[in-house]
């Protein structure tokens, strides 16, 4: 019987079939990983070009955005930085240690450990993002952030970010951490200007970045955050309290000691002044632009040297805001032997305003422009003493007028000059050529067009300041043209890549010239309307009073510095009391008391005795009205009104001072000082007082006053051989000037 089978047959397997989501999870974990690796060898493969085409660390480091200027004033003082500053380069060795410290506690603590981007800073600001709602900590490392200063810009887009991911890679793949650390505290942005520890340390503190307290430095690196907000100079409060925060920062971090964080004191800190930009901004916007003309370069930084003098530039300042009249303008051009600009005024404030008038202002000057007419006269060979008539005359239908509205017959060309007789000046105009007197006026610098009219020689031209100060310095530098300059130096990188040299070979006139007409220009300060310029020293200079009143002009000149200053409105209408004599003199002296102070007393090579008294009228024109002749001004540079004959001011000695009169009326003279001759009233006019034997100003009288007709000593100190006018000696004998 066949045995049973004791084995069981096999039991089907049972397949369960697998979970498709499983499967799903299986492959895509294959293509993550597939794309990781993708994304990784992309990634590294972007980092390896970028850093193939980064530049060198010494292109880096010469790669400014925008050229930096800083102007110096003469004893080197900055007094304007202009466009990006960058300071000196600081190599990583010259960085003080707390600057490094400070900078890494506050913006990347990690910063030695991570390869130019930090995932944990990244995570941190990604948290935040969630629990705020919006980005408000950023994970930016320091690589990032020199990479975004140097290569992109502060958009916040996610292209950006990862552009700033990669280059940041690549410059820790390039450089060290020391390099990169450098290139950083060298090239971010610290506000008011300043890219860099040495220019914010400067401009915040004023001094380099090469030694910096603790205070200091918490405040330098706390400002990258938000310059704008927590710069020293706008928000005090703010930058101490960031500086607070970056040294718990650093204690925290371990970079300095609990005894170390208690001793340092933000609030301590003393901050460098900000440059004044008021008056200077006038003399830098005239000197800068002229940069273009000395110098190529265009990129590296430069330090440009001027011939500015604070001291005088701000007693030019104080001089215009306090002399002149309310609801006028000034401007003031003050010049050294040489030409240098020590002091520029445009107007009285250029925060309101900074149309500079003292460049670029044309106005009428008034009788200032008889410089150029009296110039061609003696260099036509007309000597100071030369007779000339005063008398009507009338010019192609114009007929000039004298302020007495009467003429005094024979007179010299320094007693016409002395009384600025209108009808003189047509006189020699006429004789000389007009076209000569605008030629003489470009010839000293005049370079604003010059009519050839008659009138012209009464200053209807219109003129600069600057060109009339630089034509009034050539006749103080004995004929010799001065021009006008204000950058004696340019330094680019250590380097001097301009020096101005001053030219001193153009003659303009010959200096017997030159001397003559200084001569006559002591007349103006020595006596009548320029009396108001008189510095206790030798003074030579004229008034210039316009039409109406429209302008008032002093223009000058004593120990080496002339000095230019104009008064008006800028819309052109009459100033009620304005004369060159009155408020323009009257600046002219304060400034000109402070310029000249440490400077010795210069003698002009002429010595003159002139009468005490002087009728100038500065009247430039057969209309309107002229200046009175008033010596005396109040504290606001107006004309004080005429003391009652008869009373003596406060030191003074009895004077009456001649003022305009009825054209019929008599014009009394001064009172003579004691042992003076008493000048006579004019031919035909009948003694108002103490009736004297009728004189006639003339020659024979100035000779008389002026010692020479009773054997003194002419200016060179020889006897004078030469009788008095009116003998009938050769007339070359009549010129001891010769």
């Amino acid at each position: 019987m066949p045995r049973a089978s004791s084995s069981r047959s096999p039991r089907p397997r049972s397949s369960k079939p697998r979970s498709p989501w499983r499967r799903r999870i299986v492959v895509t974990l294959q293509i993550l990983i597939g794309l990781a690796v993708l994304a990784i060898g992309a990634l590294a493969i972007a980092v390896f070009v970028a850093k193939s085409q980064l530049p060198s660390f010494e292109e880096l480091k010469s790669s400014p955005n925008g050229q930096m200027i800083r102007v110096h004033a003469a004893d080197g003082t900055v007094i304007v930085s202009l466009g990006p500053s960058y300071g000196e380069w600081l190599p990583y060795d010259r960085i003080p240690i707390v600057m490094r410290d400070a900078t890494i506690a506050v913006e990347d603590r990690r910063f030695r450990q991570h390869p130019g981007v930090d995932p944990i800073g990244i995570a941190r600001s990604v948290e935040v993002r969630l629990e705020k709602g919006r980005w408000k900590q950023g994970g930016s490392t320091i690589t990032q952030q020199i990479t975004r200063t140097i290569f992109l810009n502060n958009q916040k887009k996610f292209g950006r970010k990862f552009r700033e991911a990669i280059l940041a890679l690549a410059m820790e793949l390039k450089f060290s951490k020391n390099q990169i650390l450098e290139l950083y505290l060298n090239k971010v942005y610290y506000g008011g200007g300043a890219y860099g520890i040495d220019a914010a340390s400067r401009k915040f503190f004023g001094h380099g970045a090469d030694h910096l307290s603790l205070s200091e430095a918490a405040v330098i690196a706390g400002l990258v955050k938000a310059p704008s907000n927590y710069s020293p100079t706008a928000d005090a409060e703010a930058a101490v309290g960031r500086a607070g925060v970056v040294i718990s920062q650093m204690e925290r971090n371990g970079f300095i000691t609990a005894s170390q964080a208690a001793g340092a004191d933000p609030q301590a800190l003393k901050l460098a002044p900000e440059p004044k930009q008021n008056s200077v901004r006038y003399f830098t916007d005239w000197a800068l632009p002229q940069l273009d003309l000395l110098i190529d370069e265009q990129t590296a930084p430069l330090d440009v040297w001027t011939t500015l003098d604070l001291t005088m530039q701000r007693a030019a300042d104080a001089a215009i805001r306090a002399d002149a009249p309310e609801g006028t303008q000034g401007a003031l051009v003050s010049l050294d032997r040489d030409g240098a600009v020590r002091a520029m005024v445009g107007g009285k404030d250029y925060v309101s305003t900074n149309y500079n008038r003292a460049v670029t202002a044309v106005r009428q000057p008034g009788s200032a422009f008889k410089l150029f007419v009296y110039l061609a006269a003696l260099e036509a060979g007309h000597k100071p003493e030369d007779q000339v008539v005063d008398e009507p005359v009338t010019i192609d239908g114009w007929s000039p007028r004298n302020d007495s509205r009467r003429n005094s017959g024979s007179v010299s060309l320094r007693t016409a000059f002395a009384y600025s007789l209108n009808t003189v000046a047509a006189k020699l105009g006429q004789e000389v050529g007009f076209q000569t007197v605008a030629d003489m006026a470009r010839r000293f610098g005049i370079t604003t067009p010059v009519n050839i009219h008659p009138s012209m020689v009464l200053g209807t031209s219109e003129v600069r300041v600057i060109d009339m100060t630089s034509a009034f310095a050539s006749v103080a530098n004995k004929g010799v043209k001065v021009t006008p300059y204000g950058i004696t130096k340019v330094v680019a990188n250590g380097q001097t890549i301009y020096t101005h040299e001053v030219d001193r070979s153009h003659v303009l006139v010959a200096p017997f010239v030159a001397a003559e007409m200084t001569d006559l220009l002591q007349t103006a300060v020595n006596t009548g309307t320029g009396r108001a310029a008189q510095i206790g020293r030798p003074v030579a200079g004229k008034t210039g009073t316009t039409s109406s009143s429209k302008d008032g002009w002093f223009l000058g000149f004593s120990s080496g510095i002339t000095t230019g200053v104009w008064m008006g409105r800028d819309n052109n209408r009459p100033v009620a009391g304005l004369h060159g004599g009155t408020a323009p003199a009257k600046a002219f002296a304060d400034y000109m008391r402070v310029a000249t102070a440490s400077r010795p007393i210069e003698q002009f090579e002429t010595q003159v005795t002139l009468p005490e008294w002087q009728l100038e009228p500065d009247e430039e024109s057969y209309f309107g009205q002229p200046d009175n002749g008033v010596s005396g001004v109040d504290a606001d540079g107006n004309p004080l009104p005429p003391p009652v004959a008869g009373e003596a001011q406060d030191g003074e000695e009895t004077m009456e001072i001649p003022t305009r009169r009825d054209p019929a009326a008599p014009v009394p003279l001064q009172q003579p000082q004691p042992g003076a001759p008493v000048p006579p009233p004019p031919s035909g006019q009948p003694p108002a007082q103490n009736p004297a034997p009728q004189q006639r100003l003339d020659q024979a009288w100035i000779d008389r006053v002026t010692g020479r007709g009773n054997g003194a000593a002419p200016r060179d100190g020889r006897a004078n051989p030469n009788p008095p006018r009116g003998s009938a000696r050769d007339r070359q004998d009549e010129r001891p000037y010769q």
